[in-house]
C-alpha cells in the first residue's frame, strides 16, 4: 500500500480555471524577486515570477512527454520483419528466396549432424579400428569373478525366467532336427555369446570344486599338526625351572614415559568464584559454629566425637522417641571382699560435684558408656573362645580389682582435664558479637581486653553484621565506624596514650572502604569541629594552641582512609586547610608545640607526596625552626619571632654532649632537653631535604629555597652539630645549589628591533562593478564558458529531480489505483459470497421448517 498522494493536482485544476489576469491580479500567485541592488538604466525581465504558472505548465510539458515514454516502456506496437533480404532493394526477389532456402537447409543439417561423425575419418583404439574391434558388453558384477564372468546363459534365463519347463520337459524331432540344422549353419553373435557365458560359468563351477577341496584338506592338516604339536614340545622339570629364574624384558624408554605419563596428576577443575554475599554468609557460619563449639565446651560437653558419632540403632528399637540414658542394670564387683556398686559411687560423685554445673555429668555418662563398652568387648571375646572360658575365670577374677583402680584414676583425670578445658573455653573471645548500639556499648565490649583482641572483636562484628546477612547491619556498622572513632580518640587521650591499640584497631579500613559515604560524613564532622573550635580560640586570643595527640592521629587516619593526591577531595582537602591554618595560627612556645608543629610537617609532606603540591605554610614553618636554631636571626614570617622568650629554643648550649648524640626514637615522656633539640633539628633537616626532593623540578626551586640555603650557609653553625646533621646538612645544600636555572631574569634590550619592512599597496582602481579585469581575451571566455557549463548543469541536475519527483509521483497513483481496483474486486466478491451464504441459510431454514 502506497501514500496518498499530495493535493497539488487540485490547485492546478483551480488555477486552469482562472484567467491570466486573475492569477496576476492574485498576490498569492505572484513571487516578487528582490535585487541586492538598483541599476539606473537597466531592465530586468524577472522582477515578478508565477511560480504556481510555470509549475502547471511544467507539469502538463512533462504529462506531454516523459509520461507518455514512461507508458511506452518495454512495449512494441509494431511488426518487424527480420527475413533475409526483405529490406534490401538491390536483391531480387528470387534471390532472396534461394538464399533463404539454402539459409533454412544448412540451419536443419546443423541440428542433424550435432552428434554424427564424419565417415571419412577412421577412428582407431591401440592402433586398431573400432569398426573391425567385436563388441562385448561385459559387466563385471564381483571381483572373484574372471573376465567373461557376469553374463547368463540361456539355459539359466530360461529356466528362471521362462518358467522352468524349457530344462525339463524333453526334446521333440521337430527339435533335435532344428538344433542339427542349427549346428551346420553359421553361428550367429547372439550365440557365440550365450556359449561363451556357458563355458564361464562351467569355468567358475570348476574353480569353486577346487578351492572346497583345497579347503578341506588344509582343516585336515591343521588337525593332524595339533596332535603331533603336543608330541614335540619338551617340559622342563620344575627344578630346572626353580634354578633358572625367568628373565624379564627390559621395558623400552617409551613405555617407561607411558607409564609415568599415567601416574603425574591431572588437573582439576577449580571452584567458581564466590560473591562477596556468598563469602560473608560462609564466614558467618564458620564462626557460629566456633561459638557453638565453645559454649559446649564450656558446659562440658564433648565437641569432637559428639558431632561425628553415630548413635547405633537395636534390632528392637520400636523408634517412638525413648531414649535409655542409663543402663539400669548395676555392675557387680568384689573389692576387700564385700560388694562394689559402680553406679553409687557415681551417684556420690555426682553429689559432690553439683555446683560445677552439667559438664561433670555428661563426662560421667561417657566414662559409663566406656564401662559398658569393655565389658561387651569382654563378652565378646569370651563367646569367641571356643572352651577355654572357664579356664581364664579365675585369672579374671584377680584382675578385677586392679581395673577397678585404674578406671577410678582415669575417672578423677578426665574430671580435671574437663574442668581445665571449661575454663580455657571460658577465657575465650566469642567469636560472634553483637553490633553495639551506642559507643557506651562498644566501651564494655572491649575493656579489659589486650590490643590484638581488641582488633580480633572489632572484626568478629564486622563479620557477624555483615550489611548482605541483615536488613539493619549496614546502618549498624555505620555507626560501629563512627563509635571506633571516638574510641580511637579517647585512647590517644589516656595518659600515657595507648598508641599500639590504636595501632591494631586500624579495622576501620575495611568499613570506610564498605561505606564511605558514612566515613566521610564522620570524619568530616571531626575536621570541622576541630577548626571551629581554632577559629573560636584565634578570635578570642589572637592565637590558638596546636593540636593534641587525638587530632594529629585523626590527620593521621585521614591519610590512610582517603586518597591524598586528588585536586578536590570532601576529606582530605579540608584535612590539609587545617593543617595549614595550624602551622599559620599557632605560635611555637615550647618543644612540646614544635614537636606539634613537625608533626604536622611530617604529615603535610604525606598529604602531598603524591600529588606534589606546593605548600607555602610548610616551607615558613621549616624556616622558622631553623631560625629556632639560630642566634643572629634575620627577618621571620609569622608565627615565629625575631626576639622574644621563645626565640632560642633550639639553640645548644655546649657541643660536648651533641657529639655522642645519635638518632633514635624516643619515649613521650623524655626529659632530657638536649636530646629533644637535637631530635627536632634533625626532623627539621629530613623534612626540608624531602621538601627539595618534591620540588626540585619546580621553575621557582632557587627562589623558594633560597632563604633557608642562606640560612644554612652562613648563620647555622655546623661546628657544634653532631656527625648525622652535618651530613644531612651538606646534602640539602649540595641539592639546592645543584638545582638547574631554568630561567634568566629579566632585562632591558640594548638595541632597538628591527622594524618589518612595509610595502606601498597597489591601487586599482574598478569602474564597473562585477566585471573581473586583469585578464586575457581567451581567459574571460574560458571563464565565461566554465559559469554557463555550472549553470546549465545545476539546472539540468534541478530538472532531473523533478522529472523524478514527477514519475515517483505517477509510480504512487499507478500502485493506488491498483489496490483500489483489487479492493473493489474483492469486495463485490465478499459481497457475492455473502449473498449465497444467505441464500443458502435461508434454504436451510426452508428446509428445516
Amino acid at each position: 500500500m502506497g501514500k496518498a498522494p499530495k493535493k497539488r493536482n487540485l490547485a492546478d485544476k483551480v488555477r486552469k480555471t482562472k484567467t491570466s489576469a486573475e492569477i496576476k491580479n492574485n498576490p498569492f500567485e505572484v513571487k516578487i524577486n528582490r535585487k541586492k541592488f538598483d541599476v539606473l538604466g537597466r531592465k530586468s525581465k524577472h522582477d515578478v515570477g508565477l511560480p504556481g504558472v510555470s509549475r502547471s505548465k511544467a507539469i502538463s510539458k512533462r504529462k506531454e512527454t516523459l509520461l507518455k515514454e514512461y507508458k511506452q516502456k518495454n512495449k512494441s506496437s509494431k511488426f518487424i520483419d527480420r527475413r533475409f533480404g526483405e529490406y534490401d532493394t538491390k536483391m531480387a526477389p528470387e534471390d532472396k528466396i534461394l538464399q533463404r532456402f539454402t539459409m533454412e537447409r544448412q540451419r536443419v543439417h546443423e541440428k542433424k549432424d550435432v552428434y554424427n561423425l564424419n565417415e571419412e575419418e577412421e577412428l582407431t583404439h591401440y592402433g586398431q579400428s573400432l569398426a573391425e574391434m567385436e563388441k562385448f558388453n561385459d559387466i563385471v558384477n564381483s571381483d572373484d569373478e574372471s573376465e567373461e564372468k557376469g553374463l547368463l546363459s540361456a539355459e539359466l534365463t530360461a529356466s528362471h525366467f521362462g518358467g522352468g519347463g524349457g530344462l525339463l520337459r524333453k526334446k521333440t524331432s521337430g527339435e533335435q532336427q532344428e538344433e542339427q540344422e542349427g549346428a551346420q549353419r553359421a553361428k550367429t553373435r547372439q550365440e557365440l555369446i550365450e556359449e561363451l557365458i556357458q563355458k564361464s560359468k562351467q569355468e567358475k563351477r570348476e574353480r569353486q570344486v577346487q578351492r572346497e577341496e583345497a579347503q578341506e584338506l588344509t582343516e585336515k592338516l591343521d588337525q593332524e599338526w595339533k596332535n603331533i604339536q603336543a608330541l614335540m614340545v619338551k617340559k622342563m622339570p620344575k627344578a630346572e625351572r626353580a634354578d633358572k629364574p625367568e628373565e624379564k624384558p627390559k621395558r623400552d624408554e617409551y613405555d617407561m614415559m607411558v607409564r609415568e605419563l599415567g601416574f603425574e596428576m591431572k588437573a582439576q577443575p577449580s571452584e567458581k568464584m564466590k560473591t562477596p554475599e556468598e563469602l560473608a554468609k560462609e564466614e558467618r557460619e564458620k564462626l557460629q559454629k566456633l561459638e557453638a563449639d565453645r559454649l559446649r565446651r564450656m558446659m562440658g560437653d564433648e565437641v569432637g566425637d559428639g558431632a561425628q558419632s553415630q548413635i547405633h540403632l537395636s534390632a528392637d528399637d520400636l523408634n517412638d522417641g525413648f531414649i535409655l540414658d542409663k543402663h539400669d542394670k548395676k555392675t557387680l564387683a568384689y573389692q576387700d571382699g564385700k560388694w562394689n556398686l559402680g553406679e553409687e559411687e557415681a551417684e556420690e560423685d555426682e553429689g559432690e560435684d553439683e555446683e560445677e554445673g552439667e559438664g561433670d555429668s555428661g563426662e560421667e555418662q561417657e566414662l559409663d558408656t566406656e564401662e559398658e563398652d569393655e565389658v561387651e568387648e569382654e563378652e565378646e571375646g569370651s563367646d569367641e573362645e571356643d572352651g577355654h572360658s572357664d579356664l581364664d575365670s579365675e585369672q579374671e577374677s584377680e584382675n578385677e580389682e586392679d581395673k577397678d583402680a585404674s578406671a577410678k584414676l582415669k575417672k578423677t583425670l578426665t574430671k580435671e582435664e574437663m574442668r581445665a578445658q571449661q575454663e580455657a573455653a571460658k577465657s575465650e573471645l566469642p567469636y560472634t558479637f553483637a553490633a553495639p548500639e551506642s559507643y557506651s556499648d562498644l566501651k564494655n565490649m572491649l575493656r579489659g581486653h589486650t590490643s590484638d583482641n581488641q582488633r580480633l572483636i572489632v572484626a568478629r562484628t564486622q563479620k557477624s553484621n555483615h550489611p548482605s546477612l541483615a536488613v539493619g547491619n549496614k546502618l549498624k556498622l555505620q555507626k560501629l565506624f563512627g563509635f571506633l572513632l571516638e574510641y580511637i580518640g579517647e585512647l590517644a587521650v589516656r595518659s600515657p596514650p595507648e598508641l599500639t591499640t590504636i595501632d591494631k584497631l586500624i579495622e576501620v579500613y575495611a568499613l570506610c572502604q564498605m561505606f564511605p559515604e558514612a566515613a566521610c560524613k564522620s570524619m568530616q564532622s571531626i575536621l570541622g569541629d576541630a577548626a571551629h573550635s581554632m577559629e573560636e580560640a584565634t578570635e578570642a586570643k589572637g592565637h590558638a594552641a596546636f593540636p593534641t595527640l587525638d587530632m594529629l592521629i585523626y590527620l593521621k587516619v585521614t591519610a590512610l582512609l582517603f586518597p591524598t593526591s586528588d585536586f578536590r577531595h570532601p576529606v582530605t582537602t579540608p584535612a590539609l586547610l587545617f593543617i595549614s591554618q595550624a602551622l599559620t595560627k599557632c605560635p611555637v612556645r615550647s618543644l612540646r608545640d614544635l614537636t606539634s608543629g613537625l608533626v604536622l610537617c611530617c604529615l603535610a609532606v604525606e598529604y602531598i607526596s603524591f600529588s606534589k603540591r606546593f605548600l607555602p605554610e610548610l616551607i615558613n614553618f621549616l624556616a622558622g625552626t631553623l631560625h629556632l636554631a639560630v642566634q643572629d636571626k634575620a627577618s621571620v614570617v609569622p608565627p615565629f619571632r625575631t626576639s622574644g622568650k621563645y626565640s632560642d629554643l633550639l639553640v645548644l648550649s655546649s657541643s660536648e654532649s651533641c657529639r655522642s648524640w645519635s638518632k633514635k626514637s624516643l619515649p613521650l615522656s623524655a626529659t632530657q632537653k638536649t636530646e629533644r633539640e637535637l631530635m627536632c633539628l634533625s626532623t627539621c633537616l629530613d623534612l626540608v631535604k624531602r621538601c627539595c626532593l618534591l620540588y626540585k623540578d619546580f621553575p621557582s626551586f632557587a627562589h623558594i629555597f633560597q632563604p633557608i640555603r642562606t640560612l644554612l650557609s652562613k648563620h647555622l653553625s655546623t661546628q657544634m652539630l653532631p656527625e648525622p646533621l652535618q651530613k644531612l646538612n651538606s646534602e640539602i645544600l649540595e641539592s639546592i645549589s645543584s638545582a638547574p636555572a631554568t630561567h634568566s631574569a629579566l632585562v632591558f634590550d640594548k638595541k632597538k628591533p628591527i622594524p618589518l619592512k612595509l610595502l606601498t599597496p597597489k591601487i586599482v582602481e574598478v569602474l564597473d562593478y562585477g566585471k573581473k579585469r586583469g585578464s586575457t581575451r581567451e581567459e574571460r571566455e574560458e571563464q565565461r564558458l566554465k559559469h554557463k557549463y555550472k549553470k546549465e548543469f545545476k539546472g539540468a541536475l534541478r530538472e532531473i529531480r523533478k522529472d523524478s519527483r514527477f514519475l515517483a509521483r505517477e509510480k504512487l497513483n499507478e500502485v493506488m489505483n491498483r489496490d483500489a481496483e483489487r479492493k473493489r474486486k474483492v469486495k463485490e466478491l465478499m459481497g457475492s459470497l455473502a449473498t449465497q451464504e444467505g441464500e443458502w441459510k435461508a434454504l436451510k431454514r426452508k428446509k428445516k421448517k
